[in-house]
């Protein structure tokens, strides 16, 4: 670990942080040789295991490419020339990870700058990216951004489909019944379509869900929690579904008692039934299924009188911008979603390229952040960023 300005970062974290900014910038060319890893590792104190790790990362993102013999060099692939891309993100302006990770392709080296459609669309009395639509509201700007895409002719489509509104299930499948008609390549972002175990036919690319929510419920563990709960809002995504699957591992694996593990799903502002579920369960441990829901699971729970963490720690999953800045900064697991856009860009260019490919699913790491909500940092709301697989 290497410590700076109060934080501490992996340092294969660094590595990749360093050769990733100087390809996004140019000042490595596509055709460049990079670095060896021998001279990383010097750089860097790191031993030659971090640096592989680091530039395989680069590799998944499909920046680099790496031959025995000949070391690693900048890809020379092209930038894409003659693609109209879309963005059908119903959530965009909404959910927080959607705007870097549309930055993110903007930044790909693989991208012109005029080839990504970002649509303005408006129907009802509601307006995309605002929080008054209702949901039928949303769901029919969702399904005109899909016909507006079809008949403007796009190469491909970038989809994070619907969540959080009832009717998202049936909404999202006519949705992508109306690309697959038009036989438009569809790469989704975040999340599938489709409810476990069903599986679709299109590239996805987001974070090991999974993984995460084992990652993030183990550290709440050690922190001390002993009753815990896994809270989410009412019509959630299927990466939730992935969350509590990694949840109760990290209990069973931590020997945790089934009766003291618990699930549940409410409005995160009904003080109501928030104070039900905390008079009734008693957890002094909570994994909140998103940052979104974290915040506003803790509003309600301090309006309640209960304190964070004395009396119940709270933990989320996403690291959006206000989680250092909520009344008890936010313990969490950070997406680079920067990352996500770019691999998503590398992924639909590829698809275009190569229609053959078989279906990919990309899943990029997390890593824990630990600030004060968890009771096991400083009060101050300090921020330290470890590598989740050691924490």
């Amino acid at each position: 670990m290497t410590e700076s300005a109060g934080k501490s970062i992996p340092k294969h974290q660094l590595i990749f942080d360093y050769l990733h900014s100087r390809i996004l910038s140019g000042v490595f060319k596509p055709g460049d040789r990079l670095p060896s890893e021998a001279e990383l590792g010097k750089t860097f104190g790191a031993s030659r295991i971090t640096v592989a790790k680091a530039v395989l990362e680069l590799q998944r993102m499909n920046l680099v490419t790496r031959r025995p013999g000949a070391g690693t060099h900048v890809t020379r692939k092209p930038p894409a020339v003659g693609y109209t891309l879309s963005l059908l993100i119903p959530e965009l302006g909404r959910t927080d990870i959607f705007e870097p990770i549309c930055h993110g392709m903007m930044r790909s080296p693989f991208a012109r700058p005029d080839s990504l459609l970002w649509p303005n669309v408006s129907r009802g009395n509601g307006s995309a990216g605002t929080t008054t639509s209702s949901d039928k509201e949303t769901i029919e700007q969702a399904e005109h951004m899909a016909q507006y895409f079809i008949s403007q002719q796009v190469a491909g489509v970038f989809f994070a489909p619907l969540e959080l509104i009832a009717g998202m299930d049936a909404a999202n499948r006519r949705i992508m019944r109306m690309l697959e008609r038009s036989r438009l390549p569809v790469v989704l972002l975040d999340r599938c379509y489709l409810p476990y175990p069903e599986q679709s036919t299109h590239d996805l690319v987001g974070i090991d869900n999974r993984r995460t929510g084992f990652q993030i419920t183990r550290h709440l563990i050690q922190s001390g929690a002993q009753r815990v709960l896994f809270f989410a809002e009412p019509h959630s995504a299927p990466t939730v579904d992935a969350r509590i699957s990694g949840f109760l591992e990290a209990c069973r694996h931590a020997g945790i008692s089934p009766e003291a593990v618990h699930l549940r799903t409410a409005h995160a502002l009904d003080s109501g039934a928030v104070r039900e579920i905390v008079e009734q369960i008693h957890p002094d441990g909570i994994v909140c299924a998103n940052d979104v829901t974290a915040a506003r699971l803790m509003q309600t729970i301090l309006s309640l009188g209960r304190r964070i963490p004395e009396e119940i720690r709270i933990v989320g999953i996403d690291d959006v911008r206000y989680a250092s800045l909520l009344p008890v900064p936010l313990t969490t697991m950070h997406q680079d979603c920067n990352a996500i856009g770019v691999i998503a860009m590398a992924t639909m260019l590829e698809r275009l390229e190569h229609p053959e490919l078989p279906t990919r699913e990309i899943l990029l790491p997390t890593r824990l952040i630990k600030r004060s909500s968890c009771g096991s940092w400083s009060a101050s709301g300090e921020t330290a960023e470890v590598d989740a697989e050691t924490a």
